[in-house]
């Protein structure tokens, strides 16, 4: 968990963070989850989410922050992560005693201790259910953005309703971990905002509406569970007079509308129309703003958290930076210096020789193995080492382009 605090000249004035394993080991999580003996369910505690924030807001009183000076605060969240509120917790939260840190007054507010996160696989017979149940996985993308995927929070709801009914029948709203962290600021549970709703498998993009089809092949009574979406930059209301209370914010400080990550990241980076972003990862991610989606099987479309009437995309390419130092150790000993120089060495569109690389399966198209094209478009078994190198580069940056423009960005000239 972090935070960051700054200035009306976009000055960092505060920064701090909690890690989850180091500082809250009584979880006991690795990487701030907790994976499952099937290998496929990764979960993390609520209640560890809710402690972190308890104890970051300690960290900064006994700073001497002053949190009076706060007029409105903000926040993102892991996308797809889901978390479940018992009946009866609205007033728990709404009467949380400012005497004591937060979660010690919400430890049994949630039906489901153990929110599904994003790195959860575990629901594959739940989007067969779903995309069966609107026509087909390009259908599904059309109205919602995206296929159906494990980790998006329709299955989600979809494998806890038909394996816990009687949990589900006890929630009385699901949240989203952006909007869940929202409404311990507001004291009231928070909506959904229209970018972090997009990663469901449940809203309509073009209406910003939920689907009934989906929600009804998800589970019942669905909708009132959800609450009506809103657009991400909306200011939700003062915040609870608890933080006020405890730490001593000015009642009128505003909670705006918190988002996922994916779309926190558009925002962020000020992305404008045409723009296009690559982030270089374990897995590479390419995000960018558009006017015109086309929603396809491959990427997702989201609403922008920026401007509500334009869209977001974003791609996911599994085989990112792990198969770039896998190249590296093979064609440039280890070293990037003699990677950058083999680069250099080669021309640009090396002279015809082309090279798809997967060691892993793709997920951005479904592909695994190497494949190495010669200038006649020949298969070959290999390629010299610097050719090899710009072949992995400009494979790489070649699909992204490609897949983006699937989904409706134009290049410009």
């Amino acid at each position: 968990l972090k935070v960051i605090a700054i200035d009306e000249q976009l000055r960092v004035i505060y920064e701090d963070n909690v890690r989850f394993d180091k500082d809250l080991p009584e979880f006991k999580t690795q990487g701030g989850v907790c994976i499952h003996s099937d290998r496929l369910t990764v979960t993390s505690p609520v209640l560890m989410w809710v402690k972190a924030l308890d104890m970051i807001l300690e960290k900064m009183r006994s700073s001497g922050f002053n949190f009076s000076q706060v007029r409105a605060l903000s926040g993102a969240g892991q996308q797809h992560g889901s978390v479940y509120w018992k009946k009866g917790s609205i007033q728990i939260l709404r009467n949380a005693s400012s005497e004591l840190p937060l979660h010690q007054s919400l430890k049994g507010c949630f039906s489901v201790s153990n929110s599904p996160i994003w790195m959860d696989s575990s629901t594959a017979s739940q989007c067969r259910v779903l995309e069966k149940a609107v026509g087909g996985a390009q259908l599904l993308a059309s109205v919602t953005g995206s296929r159906a995927y494990e980790r998006f929070t329709g299955n989600q709801i979809a494998k806890i309703y038909s394996q816990n009914p009687e949990v589900y029948k006890q929630t009385e709203r699901i949240s989203l971990v952006s909007s869940f962290a929202a409404s311990l600021f507001l004291g009231t549970y928070a909506p959904i905002d229209y970018s972090d709703g997009s990663g469901m498998n449940l809203l309509q993009i073009w209406e910003k509406a939920w689907s009934k089809s989906c929600l009804d092949a998800c589970a019942p009574g669905l909708e009132e569970r959800l609450g009506c979406p809103v657009p991400s930059h909306s200011v939700l209301g003062p915040i609870f007079p608890y933080y006020s209370q405890r730490y001593g914010f000015s009642p009128d400080c505003k909670i705006v509308a918190f988002t996922g990550d994916n779309p926190a990241s558009l925002a962020g980076m000020r992305l404008q129309e045409g723009d296009i972003a690559i982030s270089l990862g374990t897995s590479d991610t390419l995000f960018l703003w558009i006017q015109e989606p086309t929603p396809a099987l491959e990427g997702h479309i989201f609403c922008n958290p920026v401007d509500s009437q334009t869209y977001m995309a974003l791609l996911c390419f599994k085989n990112g930076s792990l198969m770039r130092e896998r190249i590296r150790d093979d064609c440039a000993s280890g070293s990037w210096d003699e990677f950058s120089k083999a680069l250099s060495s080669t021309l640009a569109g090396n002279n015809g020789n082309l090279g798809f690389y997967f060691d892993v399966m793709e997920i951005t198209p479904e592909a695994v193995g190497i494949h190495r094209f010669n200038r006649d478009n020949q298969k070959v078994s290999s390629f010299p080492k610097e050719v090899e190198i710009r072949a992995l580069i400009e494979g790489q940056f070649m699909a992204k382009r490609i897949h983006a423009e699937k989904l409706g960005y134009k290049v410009c000239k």
